[in-house]
């Protein structure tokens, strides 16, 4: 069997490496790929959102199943161009992509369904926005309403800052057509947790759980990123928890998409805040995450492309079997990211930081040139590690990432150290 990966990231990377694992796989392709991808199959030169070309690449090349990392394509539609040309692609239609593509439809697909959220306002009028944020005051938090790399949300610590961000998104249109709306939300305090099931459109499979970072700096300090790491298994999701997330957050999704008439098929990934007052939902993606994916599918012994296929035949496997250590992933950064940062620094140390035992370094921003590996994005590289607990996974993550150099290399040194003090009590 032939299997399509759509992305350039490391999610995609991940992605490759496990479905490459299938016996039932005989080759793999990345469009574009990165040099990780290129260490396991083939490259082509087809960007995620080209949807024509890469239906064409998958007819002509004859691809038994694509897979499809990113949002971007998803919510343009690729799924819905593959399904008109009878080929097999992984991930939800058009219609079910904007509960990720759309901000304002997936707060009020969730007030529709009863699924606990924060309180919210959707406002097309920038002035009326401004208004609003005076009247109710800080912390708050403003959306940009289309998709934004993972960094159209701001968490606003002032009214005039608020102010600022509508101003940003509406205005300045820092987000470009993503912030035609916003959406204004209720701060939420808790503990973040990212729950990810895959769905047949009628049944679903839980993921292990995982927890992301995305602030750029340590104890979770600075601007929003799309994840600076992650680890697997989240203590903070117990199981007790978990049930309540299926039954209040999950299924009455799922079962509200069909209501729709937008099955959701794929991955459906609910960004969770466990507040004081119980389980919030923060916001839906409808791909893996990136860099939860990379923790998550470390831990996976299922085969990923049997889970993926019975999802979009739909008959969805029954259960997943996952390996008991936990997983850690740290995200190396460029100088500057989330903001500007230079590209095509010389990058060194890979092959001796997977000496550690466990160790996987997945590809996320690279590129190669004379035999040469390059940085060539925000998010670099991710290191990825397994422990018999988070204290040994870290460990060994930490002592991979000791070994790898770039000029400006950033990472955060606090990834799962919340899971460390639960593991201890504190």
């Amino acid at each position: 069997m032939k299997v399509l990966v759509v992305g350039s990231g490391g999610r995609e990377n991940a992605l490759a490496w496990k479905l490459a694992q299938s016996e039932k796989v005989s080759r793999v392709y990345g469009a574009p790929g990165n040099p990780g991808i290129a260490r396991i199959g083939e490259c082509v030169e087809i960007e995620p959102t080209n949807i024509k070309a890469l239906a064409d690449f998958a007819e002509k090349e004859g691809i038994d199943l694509t897979v499809v990392g990113p949002e971007a394509p998803l919510v343009k539609g690729i799924v819905n161009e593959f399904e008109r040309r009878g080929l097999k692609i992984f991930g939800p239609t058009k219609e079910a992509a904007r509960l990720e593509g759309s901000k304002a439809f997936a707060k009020e697909v969730m007030k529709k369904y009863q699924v606990p959220t924060a309180d919210f306002k959707i406002f097309t009028d920038p002035k009326e926005a401004k208004e609003y944020v005076k009247k109710v005051g800080a912390p708050i938090v403003v959306k940009a309403d289309g998709l934004a790399a993972g960094k159209g949300v701001i968490v606003a610590k002032s009214v005039s800052e608020a102010v600022e961000a509508v101003e940003k998104i509406m205005e300045e249109k820092v987000f470009g057509e993503a912030g035609n709306k916003v959406v204004i939300e209720e701060c939420l305090e808790g503990e973040e947790a990212s729950y990810l099931v895959i769905t047949d459109g009628e049944r679903f499979i839980p993921l292990a759980t995982s927890q992301d970072h995305k602030a750029v700096f340590d104890n979770d300090q600075g601007p929003n990123t799309g994840g600076m790491g992650a680890y697997s298994p989240a203590p903070v999701l117990s199981e007790e928890l978990e049930r309540e997330v299926q039954e209040k957050v999950i299924a009455p999704i799922i079962k509200g998409m069909k209501e729709e008439g937008a099955p959701f098929k794929g991955v459906l990934y609910a960004g969770l805040m466990i507040t004081e007052r119980g389980i919030k939902v923060l916001e839906f993606n409808v791909r893996f995450g990136d860099p939860e994916a990379q923790a998550i599918l470390r831990r996976l012994e299922s085969d990923l492309f049997e889970v993926c296929l019975s999802a979009v035949e739909g008959n969805l496997v029954k259960e997943l079997k996952w390996k008991p250590e936990t997983s850690v992933c740290v995200v190396l950064a460029s100088k500057g990211y989330p903001g500007k940062y230079e590209k095509g620094k010389v990058i060194t140390g890979i092959e001796e930081a997977e000496k550690v035992p466990t160790v996987v370094v997945f590809h996320a921003g690279t590129k190669e040139v004379n035999g040469k590996l390059l940085t060539n994005g925000g998010r670099v590289l991710n290191v990825t590690a397994l422990g018999r607990d988070i204290i040994e996974a870290r460990e060994r993550a930490y002592r991979a990432v000791e070994k790898i150099h770039f000029e400006g290399m950033h990472y955060r040194k606090d990834i799962g150290l919340k899971a460390v003090k639960r593991l201890k009590g504190e």
